[in-house]
């Protein structure tokens, strides 16, 4: 017998153009055993060696001309002589991140919102889509991340899955692992993680029907993500932000750079220097300065913030005028 979570995947899976039988394969492997899936990426599981290898012959052959006939605006993915991009496994499956402000509003919508064409946003060949059904079905799992590492950061508990099919797909195939929460216990979740110096990431995933499906809440000695961005898989995203520097205010304590998950905080002759190639403006230097000496502010070679109150009222203002 499926699971009523499963036959509305199923459903999803069937009104998702180009979603292939392969990426509902994935994305069921991914969201029923995902702490298994988790650990062999991050190369925890003693399985690592060998199933990594097959997996990976598995969707050549699966994927075989798929996504060479993908197109993303005017351009072609997949070709190797046309001048074409090749399709990445960071643009399948990546996080944009997202200042804890902006890692509340998604998980405080309070309808159904289908945003589309985000490139502008979600920097990514595929999985780029905000379709939320549900929104206020939310659930948070432990996180498979920090489950896969021998000395974890606690607490697990700090994976939220925002609507549906996703959330209860979660919480009726790892139920032992994941609970139904509301709005407001997740934006206090959001607040603890912020409080210890995490980074919120919103992900995207194209097994997930190419959507965004959860904010994870990273930390660089544990998220998988993370790590690969620091081993040249860029599959995290800027916020959009950079930190600004009250010099006046800055006492040079250092606490900034302490907590800093990107290493892009350095003090120099007791001057703070930011790697802004390294810096994802996520926020946590802003919240961890007792002398309120940084700020964020939007820089636009990062990229267009995930601000999803703005978009939705730039998405209104857009069908109004067409009206």
């Amino acid at each position: 017998m499926l699971h009523q979570s499963t036959k509305a995947l199923i459903r999803e899976a069937r009104k998702t153009p180009g979603y292939s039988l392969f990426d509902f394969l994935h994305g069921y492997f991914y969201g029923r055993w995902p702490y298994f899936y988790i650990a062999v990426g991050t190369g925890e599981h003693r399985l690592t060696k060998v199933v990594k290898p097959v997996y990976e012959v598995v969707s050549k052959l699966l994927h075989a001309g798929e996504h060479s006939r993908r197109k993303v605006g005017s351009r072609q993915y997949g070709a190797r002589s046309d001048g074409g991009e090749r399709i990445t496994f960071a643009d399948t499956y990546h996080g944009k991140v997202v200042p804890l402000n902006a890692a509340a509003q998604l998980v405080t919508v309070n309808r159904d919102v289908s945003l589309t064409e985000l490139e502008h946003v979600i920097p990514y060949a595929t999985a780029r889509d905000i379709v939320l059904k549900n929104p206020d079905h939310i659930a948070v799992l432990q996180c498979p991340c920090r489950s896969a590492r021998k000395n974890p950061c606690t607490p697990l508990d700090v994976c939220i899955v925002v609507g549906e099919p996703f959330a209860s797909f979660v919480l009726e195939h790892n139920p032992e692992r994941s609970r139904r929460i509301t709005s407001a216990e997740a934006v206090e979740i959001l607040r603890q993680e912020d409080a210890r110096g995490h980074v919120h990431h919103a992900f995207f995933k194209d097994a997930m029907l190419g959507r965004f499906y959860a904010i994870c809440n990273c930390c660089k000695c544990c998220c998988g993500a993370m790590q690969a961005h620091r081993h040249g898989t860029p599959m995290l995203a800027s916020s959009g932000y950079l930190p600004r520097v009250d010099l006046h205010l800055c006492k040079a304590c250092g606490t900034c750079a302490k907590y800093c998950q990107f290493d892009a905080i350095r003090f120099i002759n007791g001057i703070k220097s930011i790697a802004v190639e390294r810096c994802m403006g996520c926020g946590v230097c802003v919240s961890k300065c007792k002398q309120s000496a940084v700020t964020l502010e939007r820089e636009s070679t990062k990229g267009m913030p995930l601000e999803i109150a703005e978009l939705l009222q730039r998405a209104a203002a857009q069908e109004e005028g067409r009206t």
